[in-house]
C-alpha cells in the first residue's frame, strides 16, 4: 500500500490507470502496439485542496475509490513499490463515473 505513504499536495490527485484489454470479445489476442491508451483510472489518494483568492480551501472534486476519465496526455508518472501511478491536478480530470 505505497499510496498510503504518499499524500498529494494541494489539488493533486493520485490515480492508477486501468489495464488495457489484451483480448477482444471474440478471443483474439491483441499485441501491445494495437492496444488503445486507457483513459480510465481509479483515484488512490487526493490532496486537501487548493487555496482560492480569499484564502479559503477549495476541496478536491473527487474522492478515493472513484473511477475517473483522464485526458489522453498529461499527468506525472510516479512509481511506488514497482507499480505505476499518475499525478493529475483536479482541474485536469475530465469527469467521473457514477453508478
Amino acid at each position: 500500500m505505497a499510496f498510503r505513504k504518499f499524500l498529494p499536495l494541494f489539488d493533486r490527485v493520485l490515480v492508477e490507470r486501468l489495464t488495457a484489454e489484451t483480448v477482444t470479445k471474440g478471443g483474439i489476442m491483441l499485441p501491445e502496439k494495437a492496444q488503445g491508451k486507457v483513459l480510465q483510472a481509479t483515484v488512490m489518494a487526493v490532496g486537501p485542496g487548493s487555496v482560492n483568492q480569499k484564502g479559503d480551501i477549495q476541496a478536491v472534486s473527487v474522492k478515493v475509490g472513484e473511477k475517473v476519465l483522464l485526458p489522453e496526455y498529461g499527468g506525472t508518472k510516479i512509481v511506488l513499490e514497482d507499480k505505476d501511478y499518475f499525478l493529475f491536478r483536479d482541474a485536469d480530470i475530465l469527469g467521473k463515473y457514477t453508478e
